[in-house]
């Protein structure tokens, strides 16, 4: 089994799309650790609402094109368009992030996520769920990434929002 984290946004109806989210991956994966939930602008166009965000921990031994299949198929099952533009108002984006260490491309999927160095709606949840945690690529912790990042123009904050009665605003798990 692999360690698989994701991150999870949505500007569409919001509330909505991330509880689908998170339901899902409970059925299909099981026990979850789950980051705060995070509001943030939107990165890379200014047309939208604001998204919430959060990163999810799970165990999987799926190969990384089937985790990759299953996450588009939820988000096409949750109203995203298949052609959407790259930079636009989602119903739901799910990212790999990383899988059980692996670099490199698996499966047409680049690993680790560049990402995670570079956005705050990444790095601060996988920081906070993962602290020690090291970078596939550099080694760094994640919490020496998040503690050097410029986010200065990439405000974000935790939001309240509540998943099987469980409050997500303060890093809670299920």
């Amino acid at each position: 089994m692999s360690l698989v984290s994701v991150s999870i946004g949505s500007n569409i109806d919001r509330e909505r799309h991330v509880r689908a989210c998170l339901d899902a991956l409970a059925e299909t994966f099981g026990e979850l650790r789950i980051s705060t939930v995070y509001e943030s602008r939107p990165v890379g166009f200014e047309d939208g609402r604001n998204f919430f965000n959060l990163v999810v921990l799970f165990e999987c031994d799926w190969p990384v094109g089937d985790l990759q299949a299953w996450c588009k198929r939820l988000e096409f099952a949750n109203g995203r368009l298949p052609d959407s533009p790259k930079f636009s108002p989602r119903t739901l984006d799910i990212d790999l992030l990383d899988v059980g260490g692996l670099t490199g491309e698996h499966d047409g999927v680049s690993l680790p996520r560049d990402e995670i160095l570079h956005h705050a709606f990444v790095l601060r949840p996988l920081a906070e769920l993962m602290p020690e945690g090291r970078h596939a690529v550099n080694g760094k912790r994640y919490r020496e990434l998040w503690q050097q990042l410029d986010c200065d123009d990439q405000p974000l904050w935790p939001s309240s929002f509540i998943w099987r009665g469980t409050d997500l605003s303060a890093g809670a798990t299920d």
